[in-house]
């Protein structure tokens, strides 16, 4: 973890460089990009219009000619609290790793520039966190929560693998693999992420700070698909790695009673 901060820290735009660590926020939004510039600016926009507690968006792209980039700059004149970070390690996964162990303490909040994520949300995540949550899930599948849009088949996987994970697994949330998901520093500074694929990381932790006993919490939330740009999830591609955390967390579930019994 050390080596990808060094590495990052090489790399940032002048106004991260220049951005005071003492002042810092204590909410960071991550946010990877790849080629969002057609989204960014409305992603900017209900950001600021919805998250009211103090914060900073850090950018994490993979190459110069990403297309977010000129309008991120743009923003940039007016607010000096977007950092754009350079992804050393390109890939999703890369970006997602990058993004989550730039910041050093707080609250680091992921979420996708395509304007699916409810940030209505994020204030009341925030508001966990302070009351001892080290993960909170914002869950597409309790009462509140709804899915617009997006492929049936990936809707369906996702539903069945929230809800069977907390009922068969005991995990605290009903939608471990939304990636809208607010994390402690302090859990990504115990867990050593072994994701090699990409979004299936959201899993990962979870599933890792509850084998921690961490607490985690979740509110309801909303989820809408992308309607400009192009996805870079693919369900066949990611399905097996989804797979491996899945049965990792019932595994530990079945271990646990059997040391009970």
């Amino acid at each position: 973890m050390g080596e990808t901060a060094d590495r990052v820290g090489h790399d940032l735009s002048s106004s991260a460089r220049a951005a005071p660590g003492g002042d810092a926020p204590r909410l960071h939004i991550v946010v990877p990009v790849y080629n969002e510039g057609a989204n960014f600016a409305a992603f900017y926009r209900s950001v600021k219009l919805h998250v009211q507690t103090p914060h900073r968006l850090i950018i994490v792209y993979d190459f110069e000619e990403d297309d977010t980039l000129p309008v991120v700059r743009n923003l940039q004149r007016t607010d000096q609290r977007l950092l754009l970070v350079r992804n050393l390690e390109p890939g999703v996964l890369g970006a997602l790793k990058t993004g989550l162990h730039f910041p050093k303490d707080g609250a680091i909040l992921v979420s996708m520039a395509d304007l699916s994520d409810d940030h209505a949300k994020a204030d009341a995540m925030f508001e966990l966190f302070e009351q001892g949550c080290d993960l909170v899930a914002a869950s597409r599948y309790i009462p509140g929560g709804c899915q617009v849009g997006g492929p049936w088949l990936k809707r369906t996987l996702s539903r069945v693998a929230g809800t069977s994970l907390h009922w068969l697994g005991g995990l605290p949330t009903h939608d471990a693999t939304n990636n809208y998901k607010l994390y402690s520093a302090n859990l990504i500074r115990q867990v050593n992420i072994e994701s090699t694929g990409g979004f299936e990381v959201a899993l990962e932790i979870t599933v890792k700070a509850h084998r921690l006993g961490l607490r985690i919490g979740e509110i309801p939330a909303k989820w809408t698909d992308r309607v400009a740009g192009e996805s870079r999830f693919h369900l066949g591609k990611w399905l097996p790695r989804y797979l491996r955390w899945y049965f990792s967390l019932l595994r530990f579930r079945l271990e646990d009673v059997w040391r009970r019994a």
